[in-house]
């Protein structure tokens, strides 16, 4: 049985910083690449960033660029979301996913967490 499992997710002024985590849990089958994703509510679920098995590849939405960064620590089944300069347009639940290869769309991947809140206020 397969399991991710997201934390870190929080209340946060604009501009501040959180960092979520997840980590995997079971066996995941050919499952090279992880991904976060949100979902705010009305909305569709988006893709934030990717990263490679190796953590070579790395590939971030235009919106999160330059403020995210994703990263993962494979011997603690780990992969993080580091998160700085929110913005209250950043507030949306939070997922972990994992899959095949980096992909922007959610049909792409394999396994989900539960999701993890994140709320930026003004």
């Amino acid at each position: 049985q397969v399991q991710l499992e997201e934390s870190g997710g929080g209340l946060v002024q604009a501009g501040g910083s959180l960092r979520l985590s997840c980590v995997a849990s079971g066996r995941i089958l050919s499952s090279n690449a992880m991904a976060w994703f949100r979902q705010a509510p009305g909305k569709e679920r988006e893709f934030v960033a990717g990263i490679s098995w190796s953590g070579g590849i790395t590939h971030y939405a235009d919106s999160v660029k330059g403020r995210f960064t994703i990263s993962r620590d494979n011997a603690k089944n780990t992969v993080y979301l580091q998160m700085n300069t929110l913005k209250p347009e950043d507030t949306a639940v939070y997922y972990c996913a994992a899959g095949w290869s980096v992909r922007v769309q959610p049909v792409m991947y394999d396994y989900w967490g539960h999701g993890t809140q994140v709320t930026v206020s003004s």
